[in-house]
């Protein structure tokens, strides 16, 4: 069985554990956490990943930076992103998804969102 790697991205640390909680019950993924853009990126230049949550709102580079920077790159451009965020604003949803966001979760978050949105975008059955 192939290992999916999953970066979670999200200064809160409630909510990075939140997601890693719901993620674990995925078989056959290993999970890593940054709390900003920028410890995001550095993980994903040092290692391949199979999908990204990210938040929206944190210090250092926000969710949407990060989102538009791994959009840029041939070598992460075909990675999915689920963007996770207390912003509920259509406008905000509408960029995430122009800068190139897969999916979009608004807080709260239900742990039967991030496995679905996990499941359809690695493909688990």
């Amino acid at each position: 069985m192939e290992i999916k790697k999953i970066l979670v991205v999200d200064d809160s640390p409630t909510m990075r554990q939140l997601l890693v909680f719901a993620l674990k019950r995925l078989r056959g993924v290993l999970i890593s956490e940054a709390a900003n853009g920028v410890e995001g990126l550095k993980k994903l230049t040092s290692d391949k990943y199979d999908l990204i949550f990210t938040d929206i709102n944190m210090p250092v580079m926000d969710g949407l930076k990060l989102v538009s920077l791994v959009r840029k790159d041939p070598n992460q451009c075909a990675i999915p992103i689920v963007v996770i965020t207390t912003e509920g604003a259509e406008e905000d949803r509408n960029r995430a998804f122009a800068l190139g966001a897969n999916e979009y979760i608004t807080k709260p978050v239900q742990s039967t969102q991030v496995l679905n949105a996990a499941r359809r975008l690695l493909e688990i059955k």
